[in-house]
């Protein structure tokens, strides 16, 4: 496969100048690697999200789940090579709309981008809820408003809403003042949730109660065992996503298209080796499988009644920490998206959305426009729990969608025989572009159709995940509704504004 660039759209008349961008120089360059690799990872957020949904998977699928973790890892490492090779060529924020459109055309990136700045919103709203599963746990003061702290009762969904909401209001605020101090608090999130990870990871090991043989079991029999394992792997699809970040920070990052390639992968790999010691590791160290607090209350329960009540809220404080950068770099990708699409104006508000401050050089008024809506969304908490499941579901749905829409643009573009992209030929090191090969064709195939097959397996209408409770139909359609309703909008949208 050629190793040459483009920054044109498809379409374009002629390439661009070898490593020029098409838009002058806004953001600030400031990122080295360690930031562009805490931008992906921070987004992933293992501890976060492993912390958040263990016991929907447990419950779902019972210890077996835990195998779901590296199928899911080795689908989404077959997308991010994809990627790794796309942000190579297109060294540019705003990565998943600017691949889509240089790809196949302005429609469908647009599409392509609108699917990912709704997924990236909610995305933002479910991982600002992530805190009603720890502090409360941490100390029960942080239960303002009384009551029983778990996530699925009234007091305990209100709490998180309130949580929640102060927790974006401070990372909209980080993500309008400075470049430096956004990687100044991403780097020193990461390291203390890698810290994390393998402390928990090491005393979770040192600390068993179960036999290795029961991650064989799922609660379920014949065909029941594989439909319940399809359901618990909502739990690995939820946290392996976001390692594309690296590429929406390519304008800030020194060096991209060297850079954003390797991190990208680098973030995957590391937060799928992690993330599945600590599921492995929660099964195993979990004081009983069958009391019903490992289904209700998670790692959480693990680390308290295993690791002692003292050692395991220090653990617990770690687990806060990565939770509020995780919501960081979640919105910071969020708003290189929405300031990507608006600088090419495609966004009602444009003009706005896509200003830069000139001293911190970050786009404010795009961090608002993911930040309120993110804020508003928690409101959903408050009407049901299930509510938000559907809805938090679906957003992994659009996201899903969106990495597909680009590997099989990505596919169409190698079976016609048409480059990759035209231009540069080598980083700024002088060295070759990062390349699959004689294995981008497979490893692209393969890519496309794992992930059409996750976005079917987490739209799929199950009544027992989107509306256990019964007599709401739409919840239990949320996963095929939103997208719908998605697109329809976006076409109406496209269509008014012409």
């Amino acid at each position: 496969m050629t190793t040459s660039t483009s920054l044109a759209p498809a379409g374009a008349a002629g390439p661009a100048p070898a490593d020029a961008l098409p838009y002058p120089q806004q953001l600030h360059r400031t990122m080295g690697r360690f930031a562009s690799f805490a931008a992906g990872f921070s987004f992933i957020s293992v501890l976060t999200t492993v912390f958040q949904l263990f016991a929907f998977g447990y419950g779902s699928a019972g210890p077996a789940f835990v195998w779901t973790w590296p199928a899911v890892l080795v689908g989404q490492l077959l997308v991010a090579a994809c990627f790794a090779e796309l942000a190579a060529r297109y060294p540019i924020s705003g990565a998943i709309y600017q691949w889509a459109t240089r790809l196949a055309g302005p429609a469908y990136g647009w599409f392509t981008g609108w699917l990912m700045v709704l997924g990236q919103v909610v995305v933002v709203t479910a991982a600002a809820l992530a805190l009603q599963v720890v502090l409360p746990a941490l100390w029960p003061g942080f239960q303002l408003l009384g009551g029983d702290p778990s996530p699925t009762t009234a007091s305990g969904a209100a709490n998180a809403v309130l949580l929640g909401a102060a927790l974006i209001v401070l990372t909209t605020l980080v993500n309008a003042v400075d470049n430096r101090v956004l990687s100044w608090v991403n780097g020193i999130g990461v390291t203390a949730e890698l810290t994390g990870i393998v402390l928990i990871v090491v005393l979770l090991f040192t600390h068993t109660e179960q036999p290795a043989s029961v991650v064989l079991h799922t609660g379920h029999t014949g065909g029941g065992a594989f439909w319940a394992l399809l359901v618990g792997s909502f739990t690995a699809a939820y946290v392996m996503i976001g390692f594309d970040s690296a590429g929406e920070l390519s304008e800030e990052t020194v060096a991209p298209r060297r850079t954003a390639p390797r991190t990208i992968l680098t973030a995957l790999a590391a937060a799928g080796v992690g993330g599945g010691l600590l599921l492995l590791g929660g099964v195993l160290a979990a004081p009983s499988l069958t009391d019903g607090r490992l289904a209700s209350e998670g790692l959480s329960y693990v680390l308290t009644s295993s690791l002692g009540d003292g050692l395991g809220r220090v653990l617990l404080a770690d687990v806060a920490v990565a939770v509020c950068v995780g919501t960081l770099a979640m919105q910071t990708a969020g708003t290189r998206m929405v300031f990507s699409m608006a600088r090419d104006g495609a966004l009602p508000g444009s003009a706005r959305l896509a200003a830069v401050h000139p001293r911190s050089g970050m786009p404010r008024w795009a961090a608002l426009a993911v930040g309120v809506p993110a804020t508003a969304f928690l409101l959903l908490n408050l009407v049901s729990p299930a509510a938000f499941l559907a809805l938090s579901t679906t957003c992994i749905v659009l996201v899903y969608a969106a990495y597909a829409l680009v590997v099989g643009a990505l596919l169409v573009r190698r079976l016609r025989g048409l480059p990759v992209g035209e231009g540069a030929d080598a980083d700024e090191r002088g060295r070759p572009l990062f390349s699959l090969g004689r294995w981008a064709l497979p490893v692209n195939v393969l890519a496309l159709l794992y992930g059409a097959a996750m976005t079917v397996n987490l739209a799929w209408p199950r009544e027992t995940v989107y509306d256990p409770a019964g007599g709401h139909w739409y919840f239990r359609w949320f996963g095929v509704l939103v997208p719908v309703v998605a697109v329809l909008a976006g076409a109406v949208y496209r269509r008014l504004r012409r």
